[in-house]
């Protein structure tokens, strides 16, 4: 049943055959894209988040197809509270097994055990505010437009750590990021979160009906990215004030 799910994700994007020229980005905001880091390459990030959060990730492109990351960060480092250190680093791997073609999309198996917000260890939830990816596959086609590239993802996921809620189901997402010129894109994206639609992750859930995101991303300089992202657009007012802004800066070099 989840192969042919995923199947059907993958021939509604290989109905587009228009020619491709740029590779996807790896990720969207949160999401993961079918691309990955070519081999020799790596890539700092920097996000800061509500609350003086930051997480603060490296990744490296190990070959043209396969790519590790690990990650680590706190829900108040910055301010004067005190600090609340997630428990460990987590991992992001990702492979891509299919190259995109004209016809077809990329698809990329990956593990992403990087949540968002703070970590929530009270009765043992042991979840972050929004769950990571977990495990995921992800397909991507592009396009050139007469802006710039167009890219459409789609994927699906299942976080087998972030359990203890009482919420196992597999999620499905999906985006796409805009090229207007070289230096500046935007980015939508959509988290169903059916993995916190039950017991007591609907009641931690800061979402109504998944989680809504966009973004504004800046080539300031060559290899230098500036996103300016707006997190959980769909928020549940009883719960949160307003919707999320987080900065997130991406520095990419080779060796």
């Amino acid at each position: 049943m989840k192969l042919i799910n995923f199947s059907i994700i993958i021939s509604i994007l290989s109905t587009f055959g228009i020619a491709q020229t740029y590779p996807p980005p790896t990720t969207l905001v949160s999401i993961p894209s079918a691309g990955t880091l070519v081999r020799g390459s790596y890539a700092m990030q920097m996000r800061v988040q509500k609350n003086g959060g930051l997480t603060s990730s490296l990744s490296v492109g190990i070959t043209d197809r396969f790519q590790f990351g690990l990650s680590f960060g706190s829900a108040n480092l910055i301010g004067d509270d005190s600090l609340e250190w997630y428990p460990r680093p987590e991992a992001n791997l990702k492979y891509r097994l299919i190259d995109e073609t004209t016809s077809m999309p990329g698809l990329s198996l990956g593990l992403d055990t990087q949540g968002q917000g703070q970590f929530n260890e009270a009765d043992t939830l042991m979840r972050y505010d929004v769950k990571a990816m977990g495990i995921y596959a992800a397909a991507s086609k592009n396009w050139v437009t007469p802006l710039g590239n167009l890219g459409l993802h789609m994927g699906t996921n299942y976080n087998f750590a972030e359990v203890n809620d009482g919420d196992k189901d597999i999620n499905y997402f999906f985006g796409f990021d805009m090229e207007f010129n070289p230096e500046l894109s935007i980015l939508l994206e959509y988290n169903a979160a059916l993995n916190e639609n039950d017991m007591t992750a609907k009641t931690m859930s800061i979402s109504k009906g998944g989680y809504l995101n966009a973004a504004i991303r800046w080539t300031f300089v060559e290899r230098l990215h500036i996103e300016m992202d707006f997190n959980n657009l769909l928020f549940d007012d009883e719960k949160v004030d307003y919707f999320n802004r987080e900065l997130k800066i991406t520095y990419i070099e080779y060796f």
